[in-house]
């Protein structure tokens, strides 16, 4: 099938409101530079990164602009946004073996290489350059993961981000067999992967959600659920979870320090409970807590993650789709947090 010359797509025009993402259907269609795969996008999932960056969450400033995207730089707008992409190679760049086109891949979201040269410091897809949001996209042939199996493409676009996120996670701190794992949050799409993720490395599981959302969980793989107005040492006990995984920072983070054991190791990637925090350093040392803020993968997260998806380890959940077009139906749906598993936008 020819390339065309122009492409439809969704852009970013400016901080704010849905309406700041505009449908076009005269956007130029990226070429693939040396090093570079250009990818049909088949299925784009929805994710917090895209909606914050919309919104200027990330800024930390009086003027948003200046530092809203998630590296604290300015974006560069307009801007096509969408890091979650399942798609095919339809092309490739210099340097790039030809018999690549016609793979099925996966987009590794957070990219140490671009435009053929290494990175100072790493971009998120769709935030430091033009994303999946868009019929076509170009990568780093690097960060293009050829995918073997026989989940469709929405299902497989639902894993990029936010399996990545929590795999990076539970590497990060070290989850091993035996261990208990504490994950707020637990009913979104990077709770939700963590919890099988964590069950694949042999771990006890303890989830945080809504009572409404407690018996899904726990189909999931969670060994139990609490209700996140409880009181987490009471139902629990101090020192009594090897690992928290936190999506969720807010008003009760303190007690996510009390259910630590000594030598605890505390994960964050995500607030969406609200980014100010009050830290008791005494508890910090005195227990010999180990912290860890995760974004930027490690090296090995994203070629592990695919191995697991390919061996079935872990499953996908998609909870709606809709067309790219109606980016912002699906962008409120996710607002609304009723929903277990991913939004996925479908783009061919």
């Amino acid at each position: 099938m020819p390339i065309p010359e122009k492409m439809h797509g969704v852009v970013l025009t400016g901080h704010g409101g849905p309406d700041k993402l505009q449908w076009r259907d005269d956007l130029e269609t990226p070429r693939p530079g040396p090093g570079d795969v250009l990818v049909r996008v088949l299925a784009a999932g929805v994710n917090n990164t895209d909606v914050n960056t919309r919104i200027g969450w990330y800024s930390k400033g009086d003027n948003e602009a200046e530092d809203a995207a998630w590296t604290g730089v300015a974006l560069k707008l307009p801007l096509i946004q969408g890091a979650d992409v399942c798609g095919t190679i339809v092309a490739v760049g210099e340097g790039v073996d030809p018999s690549r086109i016609g793979q099925r891949v996966l987009i590794e979201p957070c990219l140490v290489e671009a435009g053929g040269e290494q990175l100072a410091s790493p971009w998120y897809f769709g935030s430091e350059c033009n994303g999946g949001f868009a019929q076509f996209t170009k990568v780093a042939a690097r960060h293009a993961y050829a995918i073997t199996c026989d989940l469709g493409d929405a299902e497989l676009a639902s894993f990029p981000c936010s399996y990545s996120t929590a795999e990076n996670m539970l590497e990060r701190t070290g989850v091993k067999a035996g261990d208990t794992v504490f994950i707020t949050g637990a009913s979104g799409g990077v709770g939700s992967a963590a919890i099988q993720l964590a069950k694949a490395r042999g771990a006890t599981v303890i989830a945080v959600t809504s009572p409404a959302k407690s018996g899904a969980l726990l189909e999931l793989g969670a060994d139990r659920t609490l209700n996140r107005d409880a009181d987490y040492a009471s139902e629990l006990g101090a020192n009594s979870v090897d690992v928290v995984i936190d999506l969720v920072a807010g008003e009760k983070w303190p007690s996510l320090l009390e259910i630590l054991k000594p030598k605890g190791r505390y994960a964050a990637s995500g607030a969406i409970g609200g980014p100010m925090v009050t830290l008791d350093v005494r508890t910090l040392y005195l227990k010999d807590l180990s912290f860890f803020g995760c974004t930027v993968l490690e090296p090995q997260v994203f070629g592990n993650l695919v191995a697991r998806i390919e061996r079935k380890e872990v499953q996908p959940l998609v909870a709606e789709t809709y067309p790219l077009k109606e980016i912002s139906a699906a962008q409120e749906a996710f607002g609304q947090k009723g929903h277990i598993g991913k939004i996925v936008l479908e783009v061919a």
